[in-house]
């Protein structure tokens, strides 16, 4: 396959899925790789009244997962905590009161920040516990510290810390507040200060938390759980916050994960250990520290699809390809993609990708 046959045919696959589900609104998918001397930015459906643009800011829900992981790394590095540390070295007593009971045993003393960060603490989830309540009452707006406190009043814990896999935004809360406590600024200052401004991400913000350093012409794109458009619910940042509470634009996000891969934010050390530090998300899929690694299954999933970045609800997505040195971005703005998304990265994209020997 040639490049501009590539180029053409990733383009028809993404635009042929959005023509043909009416819960997609409005979708983006950037594609790029300087191996294979591709760079494809492109975006389908509308916002509003007006056409969906390449250019526009888009929520990225848990996508921004690995934006937190990687301020935990940056602070390792500067030697203002480790992966190792107990999470009571830095929490409230209030917040942590009865924070991790599992079978009438306390494991709060147990969580370290490293259980936070691959999802192994045990601890129950406060984001899907409180997202349709939300949906009820579009009013409802608790604090961080409140969906935390909601959350161990009213769910049981999994299973003591490091003893099993459950993906729950209480642990990435947890490390939002952590962080705000190390750095003694609010998170998305900190986002700011260690990510967006060193990497000149001028279009990134935080969602209702903060606004970019150079304001976009076109207005952030609308995403959905079930025709509830979730852009100007102000509760909604909250119950995301430091799980997920990223928009950005493609092109910006692209500048991060070429930052990342290439050791300009962290060290080649701290980012293995991010990657490896792995806890079995499901078949083919282990999740490090805010990083899924998509690995080779016999028979199921070939070694052609072994990348690695992050997933969000909304049908986001952050990938890495080494075989190509490919980068992945996109998101389908609605809650139904939430596994569609990262299915149409892999089977569409990358597998195209795999195919390409070069030429023009």
């Amino acid at each position: 396959m040639k490049k501009n046959n590539l180029e053409t045919s990733i383009e028809n696959s993404f635009k042929k899925i959005v023509q043909k589900d009416s819960k997609i609104k409005n979708a983006y998918l950037l594609v790029h790789s300087e191996k294979a001397g591709i760079h494809i930015n492109i975006a389908h459906g509308s916002t509003g009244n007006m056409p969906a643009n390449p250019k526009q800011p888009n929520y990225m829900a848990s996508v921004g997962k690995l934006f937190t992981s990687t301020i935990i790394g940056l602070l390792v590095e500067k030697g203002k905590l480790s992966f190792d540390d107990k999470i009571t070295k830095y929490l409230d007593n209030e917040l942590l009161s009865n924070l991790h009971l599992y079978k009438g045993k306390d494991y709060t003393e147990e969580i370290k920040i490293k259980h936070l960060l691959n999802h192994t603490s045990g601890l129950a989830d406060n984001f899907r516990v409180l997202l349709d309540e939300l949906i009820k009452d579009q009013n409802l707006d608790l604090s961080p510290k409140e969906t935390i406190t909601y959350v161990k009043n009213n769910a049981k814990s999994h299973f003591p810390p490091g003893g099993g896999f459950k993906y729950t935004d209480t642990n990435y809360h947890l490390l939002g507040l952590i962080i705000e406590k190390i750095t003694d600024e609010p998170f998305h200052s900190a986002l700011r200060k260690y990510i967006f401004e060193p990497l000149d991400m001028k279009h990134s913000y935080m969602h209702h938390y903060s606004e970019p350093t150079e304001k976009s012409q076109y207005p952030t794109a609308d995403f959905f759980l079930r025709e509830t458009r979730l852009n100007d619910i102000k509760g909604y940042a909250s119950l995301d916050y430091s799980g997920g509470g990223v928009v950005s634009t493609t092109e910006d996000l692209l500048k991060f994960m070429k930052a990342l891969v290439t050791y300009q934010i962290v060290t080649k050390d701290t980012l293995e250990e991010m990657k490896n530090n792995c806890a079995s998300f499901g078949l083919g899929i282990d999740y490090g520290y805010g990083i899924w690694k998509i690995k080779t299954v016999p028979l199921i999933m070939p070694k052609k699809f072994n990348c690695w970045g992050v997933v969000g609800a909304t049908g986001s997505f952050m990938f890495y390809y080494p075989e190509k040195d490919a980068y992945i971005i996109g998101n389908f703005n609605d809650f139904s993609y939430e596994r569609k998304g990262v299915r149409f990265m892999l089977l569409n994209v990358i597998n195209q990708l795999s195919k390409f020997k070069g030429g023009i």
